[in-house]
């Protein structure tokens, strides 16, 4: 089992994920992203773009708007269907989500007179109620029903309310899609587990629009095609599994639902779902909406609302995982070593520049000009000269740059440098002008 809080603290120290607003006592259930954290998250998102919309056919980016409508969620369901059960302790005050509290998330609970005592302190908890998560507020400057607005708790309903817009713009014929990333907000309970339950978080989605009766297959598609992409970026297949909801545990919308699960720290959960929501969300916004958001299939000669297919990831639970899966420790020279081994297309820093000695100008000049080639063939990289080579080889292994170039007193005679990998720290010599190639086709996803 990796250690957790060892993997959060390195994360922290190398400037991947702080926790927000520290230095006022931190805002529970939100996380900001340092510099590697956002370089990690931009790859993330490009690799899902490239193998989700850009290699497809009809498949159409949009932008939605964060605030939405109360009319919004009374059409999608949210304001009837999107709540917790809260329990909280009369004692110590601390809220629980009850599925929580009673699934063992924080330890046995003891029973007194046949009801339930507060895990933490064995106060008296109250009845269960039901607890929104939409976060609320209104737009203009009175607080009132029809000024009623809610931070989005997903992207989807952007996806839907803009069907007609996209349809009339880009005129598609079925099977069509279109996809966002964006954040969404959640008022959970008990936010916990490091980036897995976040308040405000960001998701990559694609809702997929299929003629009713092909949309068993498209569905059986997505869950091929969305478990193969994690085995594309490099996780081991032990460390996912499909988790197949049962019909009494659907959601209200759907008619089929498949969860990919990966193996965090504390067992198997939910990285992905893909669902057949069927033709609820385009009959719903057209009943609240009363615009007309039916298909006309011009084979048919008909109009019909189209089913949907949606495969959803959250893209901090996605970050999370890849954190899990490449964090390894070993032993190099007799000394314990911290590494990401991420693959190399999935590095945040693909390659960085070390002249051998800090202290010979010759090699520092030769170093720089090295980088500023790198970085006009737009390669990631960086340059560092401080400390022992044998120190800035840690530092870079520890932040998963699987390239480390050397310039030694060689490459001033014959224009050649090392390249060490991260993964073997075996070293090999190269001419610079083959670097450009040699880089790209190692970093090739």
């Amino acid at each position: 089992m990796k250690d957790l809080e060892k993997i959060i603290y390195i994360l922290k120290q190398r400037g991947f994920v702080f926790p927000s607003q520290e230095i006022y006592g931190g805002l529970k259930g939100v996380y900001e992203y340092g510099p590697l954290g956002v370089l990690l998250k931009n790859k993330i998102k490009n690799l899902w773009l490239k193998d989700t919309v850009f290699k497809r056919e009809n498949i159409f980016l949009i932008e939605s708007s964060i605030l939405g409508l109360r009319k919004t969620y009374e059409a999608s369901g949210h304001l009837e269907h999107f709540h917790d059960l809260l329990i909280e302790c009369k004692s110590c005050h601390q809220r629980f989500r009850a599925d929580h509290l009673f699934e063992g998330d924080y330890g046995e609970v003891n029973y007194k007179e046949g009801k339930a005592l507060c895990p933490l302190c064995q106060g008296e908890l109250t009845e269960a109620r039901t607890f929104s998560l939409m976060f609320k507020t209104y737009v203009g400057p009175v607080e009132e029903l029809a000024s009623e607005a809610y931070l989005r708790p997903e992207t989807a309903q952007g996806m839907f309310y803009n069907f007609k817009n996209v349809l009339n713009s880009m005129r598609p014929k079925l099977p069509f899609g279109i996809a966002q990333i964006g954040k969404a907000f959640r008022n959970e309970i008990t936010p916990k587990n490091f980036l897995f339950r976040m308040r405000e978080f960001e998701q990559m989605e694609l809702e997929f629009f299929v003629k009713p009766e092909e949309a068993s297959n498209w569905f059986e598609y997505w869950v091929e095609e969305r478990f193969n992409f994690y085995l594309k970026l490099g996780f081991k297949k032990e460390n996912l599994k499909k988790h197949v909801y049962p019909k009494e545990e659907l959601a209200h919308y759907s008619d089929a639902t498949v969860d990919i699960y990966y193996n965090y720290p504390f067992g198997f959960k939910e990285l992905e779902g893909i669902a057949n929501r069927t033709d609820y969300d385009l009959k719903r916004h057209s009943e609240y909406s009363g615009e007309d958001l039916r298909y006309f299939d011009e084979e048919k000669k008909e109009k019909y609302y189209p089913y949907i297919i949606e495969p959803s990831v959250g893209l901090d639970r996605l970050l999370f995982a890849i954190f899990v899966e490449f964090y390894d420790e070993d032993e190099v020279d007799g000394e314990k070593r911290n590494v990401f081994r991420f693959p190399p297309f999935l590095a945040p820093i693909e390659v960085c520049v070390l002249p051998l000695l800090s202290n010979r100008e010759n090699l520092v000049k030769k170093a720089q000009e090295v980088y500023k080639y790198l970085k006009e063939n737009d390669f990631i990289c960086v340059y560092d000269d401080s400390g022992s080579i044998g120190k800035r080889y840690r530092r870079q292994d520890e932040i998963g740059t699987p390239f480390c170039l050397t310039i030694d007193f060689q490459t001033l005679e014959d224009n050649t440098l090392t390249i060490r990998n991260r993964d073997t720290t075996e070293q090999e010599r190269i001419k610079i002008e083959e670097l450009k190639d040699y880089l790209k086709e190692k970093l090739k996803f």
